[in-house]
């Protein structure tokens, strides 16, 4: 079986619970506060390192106190961090988390993560093989993405593009991804409200999740995947656990089908505890 190397963010989340969202100048009291590693990257390969072996990261910390935390945490779940790099003199990145009504608001602050860039990703990637999956997201700099796409093009690794956050995305990256995964609200800034016509040309390509209710692709038709109900605590990380596990569903040779079905039972495990990493699954969880 393949590896599957995941280059994105690494940060530590600050994460807030209320029962009342302040308005503009307002202050209100909290119901707790607690700090969780995080970073949509460092999310999705400890996602995938709970489900599989052979999970590489590729991104980086500060020389920071929060930078120990991190690749710490990472190597306590399975990822292995030989590639992952300490940047001198900086911060490592935060996600400042506001939980309400079983819901999130995240401001992310990226500091160390805006230097996993070209010169320093290309480089590695040269210790991983043809087959190899290629896991990325929108909280690392634009040209890292569009390099790391040409390079695994010309050397026969496949690229999953979870385009978030949001921002614009050129369409020779698209063409170019094996699998990209945006949300609903994603998918609709994307490609301008024309989900279902952009699903249908880029069969078992897109694919839009959808929350509980599932994922949909296209496949001779538009197929939607439904998903699994469970108690709802803390949705942060939903998103990223399902990456993570569509990524070791599809380097088992799973059909997309069965992959997105198992990445959808992974994802509802994940919203039943506090915090992005708290509640994703182990294998004997989901098998």
């Amino acid at each position: 079986m393949g590896n599957i190397v995941v280059i994105g963010s690494a940060s530590i989340d600050l994460v807030v619970k209320t029962d009342i969202l302040p308005n503009v100048g307002e202050t209100v009291m909290g119901e707790s506060f607690f700090t969780n590693p995080g970073g949509k990257g460092a999310n999705q390969a400890v996602a995938a390192a709970h489900l599989s072996d052979h999970v590489y990261m590729i991104g980086a910390v500060g020389d920071d106190d929060n930078g120990q935390q991190i690749l710490s945490n990472l190597k306590k779940n399975n990822v292995n961090t030989k590639y992952m790099d300490i940047i001198e003199n900086e911060a490592s990145g935060t996600a400042h988390i506001t939980l309400f009504e079983d819901d999130n608001r995240i401001v992310v602050v990226p500091a160390a993560n805006n230097y996993v860039t070209p010169d320093k990703v290309i480089p590695k990637l040269e210790f991983f093989a043809a087959g190899d999956i290629i896991v990325m997201q929108h909280e690392i700099p634009e040209e890292t993405i569009k390099k790391v796409v040409e390079y695994a093009q010309k050397h026969e690794m496949r690229v999953m593009l979870n385009p978030a956050p949001f921002r614009p995305l050129d369409k020779e990256i698209i063409e170019k991804v094996n699998w990209l995964t945006p949300n609903e609200s994603e998918s609709e800034l994307l490609f301008e409200n024309e989900v279902d016509k952009a699903l249908m040309m880029y069969p078992e390509k897109l694919i839009v999740t959808k929350g509980a209710a599932g994922a949909l692709f296209y496949s001779d038709s538009q197929q939607l995947v439904k998903g699994y109900k469970k108690e709802v605590v803390d949705t942060t990380g939903a998103g990223d656990t399902f990456n993570g596990a569509l990524a070791v569903a599809l380097i088992e040779n799973k059909s997309l089908e069965e992959a997105v079905n198992f990445a959808n039972l992974a994802a509802s495990f994940s919203v039943t505890g506090l915090g992005a990493q708290g509640a994703m699954p182990y294998r004997k969880e989901l098998d």
